[in-house]
């Protein structure tokens, strides 16, 4: 896949919005740099989630950004998502790969080098590893070092992003570590000039792409 797209992943989260809507937030994040949107509303389902993701789906159409959903494969087949982005306690990659095919995108989460490989070894395209920083938008996601971040990046063919606190202040210690981008939530939603924010750290997720 292109390893170009993952440079500045955004990550949604609706406990950001302030009164805003999330496809307002996702064109001003794409104006700002961002060149992938997932859709990841933990506390979404059902109708909700898929009427959600077809008004963030116009977004990201008119820019022709790629959206994946995370988890739901139903839901990313109904809208015809760009792909889906599955955890380790979600459905078995060859499994999801079946249904979608061999045009879609599937992402996967690796904290560690086996995860890594066998997520590889599965069929993912790309890896989403963390949380490097920590997370304060998903209380699960334990903390890797940078030591073995690096090491992820390093042991599969495929891009591999770092999720988890990523911020301006310190993005930079991610450079020089094999990543094709960064995965952003907060860095990004939670500012209150949404574009500039992506602006921002697209200066930072390209020094950490090259």
């Amino acid at each position: 896949m292109n390893r170009d797209i993952m440079r500045l992943y955004l990550v949604t989260d609706r406990s950001w919005l302030h009164g805003r809507t999330l496809e307002s937030q996702v064109e001003e994040a794409i104006l700002g740099g961002v060149t992938l949107v997932q859709l990841r509303e933990k506390h979404t389902t059902g109708e909700e989630l898929l009427a959600l993701a077809q008004r963030v789906k116009k977004v990201t159409d008119r820019y022709n950004v790629p959206l994946i959903i995370n988890d739901y494969v139903d839901i990313a087949l109904q809208i015809d998502a760009a792909g889906v982005h599955l955890g380790q306690s979600d459905d078995d990659i060859r499994m999801v790969r079946e249904k979608l095919g061999m045009n879609k995108i599937i992402g996967a989460s690796a904290h560690n080098v086996e995860e890594a490989l066998a997520a590889y070894a599965a069929g993912a395209d790309y890896l989403g590893s963390g949380a490097a920083f920590g997370s304060s938008t998903k209380g699960d996601a334990g903390k890797i070092s940078l030591e073995t971040l690096t090491k992820v990046a390093k042991c599969v063919p495929i891009p591999v992003v770092a999720i988890g606190g990523i911020d301006e202040d310190n993005a930079a210690a991610l450079r020089g570590r094999n990543l094709a981008g960064i995965a952003v939530v907060s860095a990004i939603l939670a500012q209150p000039d949404v574009r500039k924010a992506a602006q921002m750290m697209r200066i930072q997720a390209d020094e950490i792409s090259k």
